[in-house]
């Protein structure tokens, strides 16, 4: 008698993938990563986000909302490049006259690459929803700083056939920008909050120390920095049981005076400002609702549908 097969991550991950197509949760969008989204979906996003907004509600924040795109000035401010060059995404124009436009449509014509008569924009994907915020920061900020409700589009580029892994995907973000200590406070505080929440809604959460995924020699001793000052914490699910060590799907981070000083911003006591951040990703915890519930939210758990503000 043979042996029973074991699955892999791999063939785990391409498998829940599937049945999100076949559903028509997920609309492929012609490129590992890339998906459109349903309205029952969306329904779900929305109703998570809700839920979010409801406990961040006593901080009282500033809402704002940027488009998923800003200027490449600001964006080599952040840094950015240095540490992720691998996941940066920058947009390219035409700005030639008729005859490059001619030898253009030739070149397509011929079936060949025309990216050459494309020329850089001077503006950047947006990876964080947080970047465009900081520029607007420029100066001296109240004595206790100031708390900023986000959301919006990203974009890194790690195309993948994990649907927990996007390209293109959704992040709400609240944001502390203002003295250190209050900073580092915001993070640890606000971050319980979230991990109750995911709690609440069903799901196996757990807030773990961790990283960002620097890149190159220099890279990894940032990384190793960020663990050993505790500046990175994630809240994550285990959506692939006990074949990987769960999927981040949310994050507190404590930035220190990165932004601060890269874009001239000041604490209410005169000092550099610090920052901190609690996020979540609207598709990943989403997924994860999925993955956990099933795919028909009809019959998840009534306290769950009661949390998410539906009918139980």
């Amino acid at each position: 008698m043979s042996a029973p097969v074991v699955p892999d991550l791999h063939s785990v991950r391409n498998e829940f993938r599937n049945e999100l197509l076949a559903s028509g949760l997920l609309i492929d969008a012609g490129k590992p990563g890339l998906y459109g989204r349903s309205g029952l979906f969306d329904d779900i996003v929305d109703s998570l986000d809700g839920a979010l907004t409801g406990i961040m509600a006593p901080l009282d924040a500033e809402r704002m909302r940027f488009a998923p795109v800003y200027p490449k000035t600001e964006f080599e401010l952040t840094d950015y490049i240095v540490s992720f060059p691998n996941l940066t995404g920058s947009i390219n124009g035409f700005t030639g006259t008729d005859r490059d436009h001619a030898s253009l449509i030739t070149a397509r014509a011929n079936g060949e690459d025309w990216n050459d008569w494309l020329s850089p924009a001077e503006t950047m994907l947006v990876p964080a929803v947080c970047h465009p915020l900081y520029e607007r920061l420029s100066g001296s900020l109240p004595v206790g700083g100031r708390v900023f409700d986000l959301a919006g589009y990203c974009f890194r580029h790690e195309p993948s056939s994990d649907p927990m892994r996007l390209q293109a995907f959704r992040m709400h973000e609240f944001v502390y920008v203002g003295e250190e200590e209050t900073a580092r406070e915001f993070r640890d505080t606000w971050i319980v909050r979230l991990l109750v929440l995911l709690q609440e809604l069903g799901l196996d959460a757990r807030t773990v120390p961790a990283n960002d995924p620097f890149f190159g020699r220099a890279g990894r001793m940032l990384a190793r920095n960020q663990l050993a000052d505790d500046l990175k914490l994630e809240l994550v699910v285990p959506i692939y049981g006990d074949l990987d060590d769960g999927t981040a799907v949310g994050s507190g981070n404590c930035h220190g005076d990165h932004f601060g000083q890269s874009f001239g911003i000041l604490a209410g006591d005169g000092s550099v400002a610090h920052g901190a951040c609690v996020a979540y990703g609207m598709e990943r915890v989403t997924l994860a609702l999925l993955r956990t519930h099933g795919f028909e939210p009809a019959s998840w758990p009534s306290d769950v549908r009661k949390r998410l503000g539906w009918a139980a």
